[in-house]
């Protein structure tokens, strides 16, 4: 059940609030949910906190599309391409770049 993940990556976040995976986690429990904006500021938190993880860049552009908010979408998967290059993360740098194609 969607409730009980969402407590438990609850608890874990407040055993160690720096944990990006864990908030990247909630995040998309949250969008699986339909509860898009709670997902998007938990990923513009996991940003804020982490830089450098990838996956909340690709995940943010795709949360940003579903509410048809193209030019923050293309904002973001710009900035997560870079980060994707910086981290050596070829993967996560060809969807991204593919989803910006699509905006473009």
């Amino acid at each position: 059940m969607k409730s009980d993940r969402i407590a438990q990556l609850k608890d874990f976040l407040e055993s160690d609030p720096n944990d990006s995976f864990t908030r990247y986690a909630l995040a998309l429990e949250y969008s699986g949910m339909g509860e898009i904006q709670i997902a998007i500021s938990l990923l513009l938190e996991v940003i804020n906190r982490d830089s450098a993880y990838v996956p909340a860049y690709q995940q943010l552009g795709y949360q940003y599309l579903k509410l048809d908010r193209r030019a923050e979408a293309e904002q973001v998967f710009r900035r997560g391409i870079e980060v994707a290059r910086e981290q050596n993360d070829p993967h996560a740098l060809r969807e991204m770049q593919d989803a910006l194609d699509e905006l473009t």
